[in-house]
């Protein structure tokens, strides 16, 4: 994995190049005053990491090493990383910012479960003087910083997409939509972005926010949509992740449902990439990890040594509870059967040998992928 990091780090270094050397100047400078007059902290820091779930991937084996990593870098190693995934439970990560409270840890990286829930650990966790970077998801409270993905883009990719494999069927078909947890900000917003392309070109037969973005409530969902509509009726299925695909996907082959109708997707999970090699999965949405990795570490350690974020923020949003927080939103790429080898592979996240395993490797000549 080690190794899978630096190939990835390395490929995505033009996208962040200009970020990462302001941010690496300003980490290093010394002696110099904090915005309230006192003398910035050194390397020697505590930085809190907290994820939100292990039913994605990508948070255990891309986001938490990329992060910690680049963490140690700007920081000649100094810096501590205490790390924490709740698992999908608000409740524990909320006990889990008390305990980077407790630790006082000098900047907390959080991945929020419930994003309206976390916002009292916020304020609590900002009363005690700790910066917090919101990643990945726009938790409220008083933010300091944040940074993601252009979620609304990754819907109008997936919704553009849907309507290119629909074919004819674009004009009037009927899909399911498959949205993410109603808990997660994120999920309205791919939800508007997919529907930006698709309102007023499909019919919505069936739609549903899943809980806990779980890909069995993703089967189980979809088994009542085949059930509500009839197995003949489903044109395409809008799929807001690549796990819930794999649920959705179950369900029309226990139906019968032959030829599948195209599923959409996002995280380029292995089995999602897998499942586009095999003509099961239309698409899925690759999203440069190392990149908002790398960001959250350098906003993290800046805030840590009470430096401005203006050499590292490129913009600005808003939640619910604060306004004009310091963000970057790094670009995302749809990704389909005609482009694994110039992204994943190409960006060191899956290698050649993953992807076409005994299993794949009929589907992965048939497609050119050698």
């Amino acid at each position: 994995m080690n190794t899978r990091m630096r190939r990835a780090a390395v490929a995505v270094a033009a996208t962040t190049m200009a970020i990462s050397l302001a941010a690496c100047g300003s980490a290093k400078e010394s002696g110099d005053k904090a915005e309230g007059g006192s003398e910035k902290k050194g390397d020697d820091l505590k930085i809190g990491l907290l994820l939100p779930e292990n039913q994605t991937a990508r948070y255990e084996k891309f986001d938490r090493p990329i992060i910690e990593k680049k963490i140690g870098e700007l920081t000649g190693g100094k810096a501590k990383v205490t790390y924490a995934n709740a698992k999908q439970d608000a409740n524990t990560q909320a006990q889990q910012v008390d305990t980077m409270i407790t630790n006082k840890v000098d900047a907390l990286i959080l991945g929020s479960v419930d994003s309206k829930a976390i916002a009292n650990s916020v304020k609590k966790a900002k009363d005690a003087g700790i910066p917090v970077v919101a990643f990945d998801r726009l938790a409220e409270g008083p933010i300091d910083a944040y940074t993601s993905f252009d979620n609304e883009e990754v819907g109008r990719a997936q919704g553009t997409a849907l309507l290119e494999a629909l074919g004819d069927k674009a004009d009037g078909g009927t899909i399911v939509m498959m949205n993410g947890a109603i808990t997660d900000p994120n999920a309205a917003l791919f939800k508007s972005g997919a529907k930006s392309v698709l309102d007023g070109k499909v019919k919505y037969g069936k739609e549903y926010d899943t809980k806990e973005w779980k890909p069995e409530n993703a089967n189980a969902n979809m088994e009542a949509a085949i059930t509500a509509l009839g197995k003949d009726k489903i044109d395409g299925v809008y799929s807001a992740n690549d796990g819930m695909a794999g649920g959705i996907i179950t369900a029309l082959k226990a139906a019968g449902i032959s030829p599948l109708p195209p599923v959409t997707g996002q995280d380029a999970e292995l089995a999602g990439v897998q499942r586009i090699v095999s003509g099961e999965q239309f698409m899925s949405v690759y999203k440069s990890y190392p990149a908002e990795g790398i960001v959250a570490a350098e906003m993290a350690v800046a805030l840590a040594k009470g430096e401005k974020l203006d050499s590292i923020a490129t913009s600005k949003v808003d939640s619910a509870t604060a306004k004009g927080i310091p963000t970057v939103l790094v670009p995302v790429v749809s990704l389909t059967k005609d482009n694994i080898k110039d992204t994943v592979i190409k960006d060191g996240i899956w290698t050649m040998d993953e992807i076409c395993s005994a299993k794949y490797k009929a589907a992965c000549d048939k497609i050119g992928l050698k």
